[in-house]
């Protein structure tokens, strides 16, 4: 079938009026009919090319009968109600429905295609929606196209593995009221490959903002991981017995705390509801502690504590479900009368502590916050007013505006942080957002994520390659192809070489790239804001993990990208370093030198001048008798002027030297 008739049978449908959803279900009388998994809804996109599998819940023994495109198929629902069928592959076309049927009852979703999938995932960047994207007023108003579909799965981070979605996800097709919603990079990818392959497509989005990659694997694969045992049994614990994981979580910060802080044993009493804080100086929390003009906090880089009493009725405190204190800057941890109701470590995440039931008296009730601040202080960030208790009902009890303070050990550290607790969990985003999909066949995935990680990119060279595993392993896709999405510039300039947790990190992506025959890389560095962590010119990034596609994905003989060092060797007096990838040859931009090029001996390096000459790099004079390595673009936010001829960035490197 061509485009154009595609294109007009699919406005037929979507102007046709509104699409049944597996809810509207045709239902016999005394019947109970199947369900379908919470994934398939109206205006979805299944993978064209592979066999299809369809899943979903009915009555126990029940055989449902699943019909798409003319194709029929039986499964038999399992003892508790689960069933899977598996339909042949299918060409690029649609709009077909997809019905499931038992017990004289039918479910129907409408307007499904088939053609190519994509599964994007990551932190804020891939998160970053097209109504914030550069030229978002013209990209969204002119998107329509009934040919481009998307899906954002919705946040949820859970300690145990699910089979489906709490929240039904919901498809839509492009235009000017939902494109808006997608994810920027996703859809600039997207709509990239849909040009030119003209089949239809849809992704899957899944991202959460400041996310670690630890949170995206399963446990069963972190578990591969050295030091992570002891935490992935309290997630465990907490999974099977809430209170029991608060305990067991209690007991190994304890244990950490008494090792980092040698105050800590003796300050554990300062969260107890008998403690007598009547000497205690009092403040107005209202930002970090060394904005605050006390002379204690001002310089302090360490812990601090915080206190309050608030007064309930029997009434109020059966009716208090959850604690708010807003942002807390940096770490915190939390009791209630005593009970530790929980810890954060990342000072973006508003504080929400579910309050056991029964640890809330009448009469008077004492909160006390231990802060781990950072070299700009730390507290409690937030407004007044965002600190309350709330009950069951919505209705917010507000907390003191003063709170008595102590200031703790001077302490330079890093809280770990609580294991089920999201962004910077442990496998708790892959068993919200991305286990429900097992099952659904995906064309690639495509993953942009890396900054929660900066800083630890040795463990990254590990923990990159076990999510390509882990994600091939649930999909049962094992060369299913995987587009990685750089890191790209922010932070300080850099006016000496250095060291830069970044530029690690880039390599560590670079590495996992490199040794992976299904994978691509964007170089995005060129496009980055050093003064914003999320540069909105996202077109450029999705347009290259469109190219890497193009390759990887697709078979198309053509590069996945820009130009890539592969050797650094002695040449004379000279360094001379070796680029593949080049697409006929390097050149500079407002300049005959390329400029970001190092020459260390060890650990200490020097800028060197550097010139372009075909698929080399040459550095006059820098083959030093104790030279070592060679770096380019190490650096947080590089200044870069290196490209291939058909303008891609060269991506940066550190690379011994032969």
């Amino acid at each position: 079938m061509a485009v154009e008739e595609i294109r007009a049978l699919l406005w037929a449908a979507l102007l046709a009026g509104p699409a049944v959803h597996a809810e509207n279900y045709k239902e016999a009388p005394g019947s109970r009919p199947p369900v379908l998994a919470a994934i398939f809804g109206d205006h979805a996109v299944l993978q064209r090319g592979q066999p299809i599998a369809i899943w979903g819940k009915a009555p126990a023994g029940s055989v449902v009968t699943v019909q798409l495109n003319g194709e029929s198929v039986l499964a038999t629902a399992d003892g508790g109600g689960k069933w899977r069928a598996r339909l042949p592959a299918m060409a690029a076309g649609g709009p077909y429905a997809l019905s499931v049927g038992a017990n004289g009852g039918t479910s129907t979703v409408n307007d499904i295609m088939i053609g190519d999938v994509f599964l994007c995932g990551g932190q804020s960047n891939m998160e970053l929606p097209m109504a914030q994207a550069t030229n978002a007023a013209m990209d969204v108003a002119f998107s329509a196209s009934p040919l481009i579909r998307f899906v954002n799965i919705p946040r949820d981070s859970s300690a145990v593995r699910l089979d489906d979605f709490k929240t039904v996800p919901q498809w839509q097709v492009a235009g000017a009221q939902t494109t808006g919603q997608a994810s920027a990079v996703c859809y600039h990818m997207a709509r990239a490959l849909q040009r030119r392959y003209e089949v239809p497509v849809g992704f899957v989005n899944a991202s959460w903002g400041g996310s670690t990659i630890q949170s995206w694997i399963s446990g069963a694969s972190m578990r591969k991981m050295a030091g992570y045992a002891q935490a992935l049994d309290v997630v465990d614990q907490y999974a099977a017995d809430a209170a029991a994981g608060m305990r067991a979580e209690e007991v190994r910060q304890q244990a950490w705390w008494e090792t980092a802080d040698p105050q800590a044993r003796a300050q554990r009493a300062w969260a107890g509801k008998a403690f007598d804080d009547s000497a205690w100086p009092v403040m107005q929390p209202a930002g970090r502690w060394n904005e605050s003009g006390i002379g204690a906090l001002s310089t302090h880089r360490g812990v601090a504590w915080f206190r309050t009493t608030v007064e309930l009725t029997a009434q109020q405190a059966a009716a208090v479900t959850h604690l708010l204190l807003g942002q807390v800057a940096t770490a915190d941890t939390t009791w209630v009368n005593g009970v530790r109701v929980g810890a954060n470590t990342n000072w973006w995440t508003g504080r929400e502590y579910a309050v056991p039931r029964g640890v809330l008296t009448p009469g008077r009730n004492v909160v006390a916050v231990r802060v781990l601040g950072d070299d700009q202080g730390g507290g409690l960030v937030s407004p007044a007013g965002q600190r309350a208790l709330r009950t069951a009902d919505g209705a917010r009890i507000a907390l003191p505006l003063r709170w008595k303070y102590q200031v703790g050990s001077q302490l330079s550290a890093t809280q770990p942080p609580t294991p089920w607790e999201a962004p910077t969990s442990l496998g708790t985003l892959y068993n919200g957002m991305i286990a429900p999909l097992q099952g659904y066949a995906f064309k690639l995935a495509a993953w942009y994520q890396g900054e929660a990680n900066a800083g630890a990119a040795r463990e990254y060279r590990t923990l990159l390659p076990l999510l390509f595993d882990d994600w091939r392993q649930t999909f049962a896709q094992p060369d299913l192809p995987f587009l990685v999405a750089q890191l790209t510039s922010f932070g300080a300039v850099s006016t000496t070489p250095g060291r830069s947790a970044w530029a690690e990190l880039r390599q560590a992506q670079s590495a996992a790239v490199r040794n992976d025959p299904h994978a691509g890389l964007a170089v995005t560095f060129d496009f980055g804001d050093r003064s914003d962590i999320h540069p909105s010119q996202k077109a450029i990034v999705g347009q290259r993990l469109a190219r890497a596609a193009r390759a990887v994905a697709y078979g198309e003989k053509i590069t996945p990208g820009g130009p890539e060092a592969v050797s650094a060797s002695r040449s004379g007096e000279d360094v001379v370093i070796r680029f593949a990838n080049t697409n006929g040859g390097l050149r500079t931009y407002s300049s005959d030198t390329a400029i970001g090029f190092e020459v260390c001996e060890q650990d200490a390096c020097r800028y060197a001048r550097a010139t372009a000459e075909g698929d080399t790099v040459r550095l006059p004079g820098a083959a030093t008798v104790r030279a070592s390595k060679v770096r380019y673009g190490w650096s947080d936010a590089p200044f870069i002027n290196l490209f291939s001829m058909d303008d891609l960035p060269a991506s940066g490197f550190e690379l011994d030297l032969n």
